[in-house]
């Protein structure tokens, strides 16, 4: 786009105190005519330029208004060129690099400031990846994108107009209109397979703000008390905070928070094994029960043991 050109260039003479067209037309892979046209908008635009010819001759900004070498300081910069690399890390592409490159961000500048690294990349990049670049490439031409999508309410084949790449929550999601539903909706993306590109494009449309609530992701309705094990205490601070519990005279481990379905209660309390104990509310304690009895059929059923049809117990 015209506009990042501009900008680029712009930056580009910040940092350096005199370049030739033939550099810019090559940095932003355009012809030299594109790059004076460039430049005689940025005059238009109020800023200073200074074209000389000759041995030694280039394009600059006007001495007297170059006070800074750069737009941004370099904490700021630092700042930018982080978020960058952690998309990097999670599209497997250098993508973001090349655009800091193209900005003509240099390594040294920043090299000395560099004390934060975001990795933002899963044990699902293999598939998570390709599904990003997808994702990114039809926002940008404005074209449908269809998949199979799987969520607690079924299965079903999906088409809408991406418009947004969200990290929340800890995962990806893509956003977009549902011409089915006449509405946004949000899809997360380990839940989409068979994603295509369609070749049909859809029409500009102006997006409803996207509003990143966490507290809008899931209805926590459900108040949850249970006790835990000593030993527990690190999981319980990783996964809900040192607030959620409070130590009781026995040592164990006395668990308050507000849940969203009673799946995710069973899920969550029977990963721990004999290290937790649900105390309410009352009513799942029942059918928590009924849910361990299940289970403990199933291991205890009889079965036959090779080929001496010999019953044995499981035991």
């Amino acid at each position: 786009m015209k506009i990042d050109r501009l900008i680029g260039i712009l930056s580009v003479l910040l940092q350096q105190e005199k370049v030739t067209a033939p550099y810019l037309a090559e940095k932003f892979e355009v012809s030299r005519r594109t790059i004076n046209r460039d430049i005689e908008d940025l005059c238009k635009a109020g800023i200073p330029l200074v074209t000389t010819q000759g041995s030694g001759g280039g394009i600059s900004i006007m001495e007297g208004y170059k006070l800074e070498k750069t737009l941004l300081t370099s904490s700021e910069m630092q700042a930018i060129l982080t978020g960058l690399k952690s998309l990097d890390s999670v599209a497997g592409t250098s993508r973001y690099r090349q655009l800091m490159d193209k900005l003509d961000v240099r390594s040294t500048t920043l090299a000395s400031n560099s004390h934060i690294l975001i990795d933002l990349s899963s044990y699902y990049r293999s598939t998570l990846a390709p599904k990003i670049e997808k994702i990114q490439d039809a926002i940008e031409n404005r074209r449908y994108i269809a998949f199979r999508y799987y969520a607690p309410k079924g299965e079903s084949v999906r088409k809408i107009e991406p418009c947004l790449l969200v990290f929340q929550w800890a995962s990806w999601y893509v956003r977009g209109y549902c011409p089915d539903r006449k509405d946004y909706r949000l899809f997360k993306l380990n839940r989409m397979l068979e994603l295509e590109v369609l070749p049909e494009q859809f029409a500009q449309r102006e997006a409803e703000p996207y509003e990143l609530q966490a507290d809008s992701a899931y209805d926590r309705h459900i108040p949850v008390k249970a006790v835990f094990a000593p030993e527990m205490r690190w999981r319980l601070i990783e996964e809900y905070g040192a607030d959620s519990f409070e130590e009781q005279e026995d040592k164990r481990l006395l668990f308050r928070f507000d849940f969203a379905d009673e799946e995710n209660i069973f899920s969550w309390i029977l990963s721990f094994g004999d290290k937790a104990e649900l105390l309410e509310p009352v009513e799942l304690r029942g059918r928590l029960l009924s849910l361990a009895d299940g289970i403990l059929k199933k291991y205890r059923t009889d079965r036959r043991c090779g080929d001496s049809g010999r019953r044995c117990t499981g035991k």
